[in-house]
């Protein structure tokens, strides 16, 4: 058994320890996952910013964000991603940051989404820049979006990393068709992390990806868990099953971030959200039990039966 293998085996065998197995309720802890090259722990559920947080000069929605990333923290959650992609999230996340005093309290994830070593590197600071990581320290994960000119980005990264500017490298997409070239850079080492979609409705990641991941020692960070919307879609006017209650889950929402949770492999998932009582209800899917394999292909076939 190759070293990260058996480190990533030994903290995934920790986790019993980290999820609290008790029934429901909001005083339990949310579950923590380890980031495999460090043992850093990081909350299981997070915050995505894609479009929801686009809304620099909209006094009404900055209002909504800035009470969600509160809420957020309130509860025990960290992770915060966005990208250059997203308009104006990097700025609206820095700057509500800044107005709460939440900087040093944030796992801040964003991305790198251009071409060449300069224009990277231009970009790169810029979403510092913007998302005031000078308040906190080093960027915690520099991201290459979408895979987007990665082995120029992933070299500049990694020195980056070693010259203390950021603490984390990684790679995202959102599409299955991207997964043999993100299995690619998994295999080959030097990331810390990737960022893939994965969900009821898109359980591709489960074929190999995922496994890939455990197996180098590499964190992975969950996009698209509710695949934009349409398992709610899905399950509209349609009961919770009764024996969701068996594992601590109250809502859809939960009900389709535990099937991903159950998964050992999964670091953290990052469902978007400008919606305060969003994040109670998404943060609440990190606390109590988690199911099993057997009550995950039992939840997997109920979807599938819709």
């Amino acid at each position: 058994m190759n070293p990260s293998r058996r480190r990533t085996l030994a903290l995934l065998a920790a986790l019993p320890a980290a999820i609290s197995m008790r029934a429901s309720g909001a005083a339990e802890p949310l579950a923590r996952r380890p980031i495999p090259v460090s043992g850093e722990m990081l909350p299981a559920v997070g915050l995505g910013t894609w479009q929801v947080f686009d809304v620099a000069g909209r006094a009404a929605e900055l209002a909504q964000a800035r009470a969600t990333l509160a809420r957020l923290v309130e509860l025990g959650g960290t992770v915060v991603d966005s990208s250059p992609m997203y308009g104006s999230s990097e700025s609206v996340v820095g700057e509500l940051a800044a107005a709460l005093g939440l900087h040093k309290r944030l796992f801040f994830a964003t991305k790198v989404w251009t071409s060449g070593r300069e224009a990277g590197v231009r970009q790169m600071e810029e979403s510092m820049r913007r998302m005031r990581t000078s308040l906190k320290g080093p960027l915690d994960l520099m991201q290459v979006h979408n895979l987007q000119d990665a082995k120029t980005h992933l070299a500049t990264l990694r020195e980056w990393k070693a010259a203390g500017r950021v603490r984390y490298v990684g790679v995202t997409h959102y599409h299955e068709g991207a997964y043999a070239e993100i299995e690619r850079y998994v295999r080959a080492g030097g990331i810390d992390f990737v960022q893939i979609n994965y969900s009821l409705a898109e359980r591709s990641a489960d074929r190999r990806l995922l496994g890939a991941a455990a197996d180098a020692g590499i964190a992975v960070l969950v996009n698209r868990p509710f695949a934009e919307g349409a398992l709610f879609a899905r399950t509209r006017g349609k009961p919770l099953p009764g024996w969701a209650a068996e594992f601590g889950c109250a809502s859809w929402a939960q009900f389709f971030l535990k099937w991903i949770l159950g998964h050992p492999a999964v670091t953290c998932a990052i469902p978007g959200t400008r919606t305060p009582k969003h994040i109670d209800d998404n943060l609440g899917a990190a606390r109590g039990a988690l199911p099993d394999v057997a009550t995950r292909a039992k939840m997997a076939a109920l979807i599938d039966s819709f």
